[in-house]
């Protein structure tokens, strides 16, 4: 998948994840930690509620992504979004978040709605809310705004987030030759991230997680409060593959949310920069078996019973014109 995408109206609609790929826990330069050091704390998150809405208490489970290799968290939240024909209900603002603006990425017809960096819909008849991120976290702010994240969460009665994220292939210690997409997990429900019920839809669990680990540890620390300090980084040039998993998105987010009594589980899976639209199906045909739904709940109008988020129809830009030829 590219690093936008483009709607039939030609508005932008902005997907990247590049300067949050450096703004976690355990990279930057010593000036760029000092100065994360030195930075005043930030205000919460905030919503603005559409008119007419409000956040449902028959709605308890809400899922988000977190920003990652391939966007394929993003595009599986708009593929719900999209296909539970859920209702925007807030803009949401946060300090760490950038801010993007893009057309209506649903439809059915590119109306001039915008979409804006962070919102929130909801489906009262699946009973599910979902936040869209459609902007990187400011280089640095990851544990801030997972910290901002799970206190929004509880303000609104969310009580189990569930987190969908992609993994760098290239870092696979193991490779899977079978032709499904193996879905890999973590969740509140035990301390080391292991949960028997989603060991029982095939999943596996995120070897790589370990809470005992340095950089587990300390990323544990600083969302509960903990200061920042030198040596919870260490080298930087000597990162194991543990510390990769730990300075994702996904892991803060996961972290914050664990450390305010909230049941979280993220459903993760391995992907390369690309089109990744095949895994984003995959994935939120996962989070279906995990909830308990599946896509014939769905009100579909494609293959699988999905309906395709009209952002995608023109994600590469508009057909060549065949004239030149």
């Amino acid at each position: 998948m590219g690093r936008g995408q483009r709607s039939s109206s030609s508005v932008l609609l902005f997907y990247s994840t590049s300067p949050s790929r450096k703004g976690e826990l355990a990279t930057g330069s010593r000036r760029d930690r000092d100065t994360l050091r030195l930075r005043p704390p930030t205000a919460g998150m905030e919503s603005a509620v559409v008119e007419g809405e409000l956040f449902s208490p028959s709605c308890p489970t809400l899922i988000m992504p977190a920003l990652s290799i391939g966007n394929v968290g993003q595009l599986a939240v708009d593929l719900l979004i999209s296909s539970a024909r859920a209702r925007r209900v807030a803009y949401l603002d946060e300090p760490s978040v950038l801010p993007c603006a893009g057309n209506d990425a649903f439809g059915p017809d590119a109306a001039g709605d915008l979409a804006l960096a962070l919102e929130a819909y909801e489906s009262t008849s699946h009973r599910l809310a979902f936040i869209q991120q459609r902007s990187p976290i400011i280089t640095g702010m990851m544990v801030s705004f997972a910290k901002n994240v799970a206190d929004f969460m509880r303000s609104i009665g969310k009580n189990h987030i569930v987190i969908l994220s992609s993994l760098d292939s290239g870092k696979r210690r193991v490779i899977d030759a079978s032709s499904d997409m193996q879905v890999y997990y973590l969740s509140s429900c035990n301390e080391d991230g292991s949960d028997p019920e989603y060991e029982k839809l095939g999943w596996k669990k995120l070897e790589e997680y370990d809470p005992s680990h340095k950089r587990w540890s300390c990323l544990t620390d600083l969302v509960e409060g903990g200061v920042f300090s030198e040596d919870m980084v260490g080298d930087t040039d000597e990162m194991t593959i543990n510390d990769y998993y730990a300075s994702l998105p996904f892991a803060a987010l996961f972290s914050a949310c664990k450390a305010k009594g909230l049941k979280v589980s993220c459903v993760l899976c391995y992907c390369s920069e690309g089109d990744n639209m095949p895994e984003s199906f995959q994935l939120a045909e996962a989070v279906c078996k995990l909830l308990g739904h599946g896509p014939e709940k769905f009100h579909g109008n494609g293959s699988n019973e999905w309906t395709v988020p009209l952002s995608w129809k023109s994600v590469y830009g508009p057909p060549p014109d065949m004239s030149i030829f």
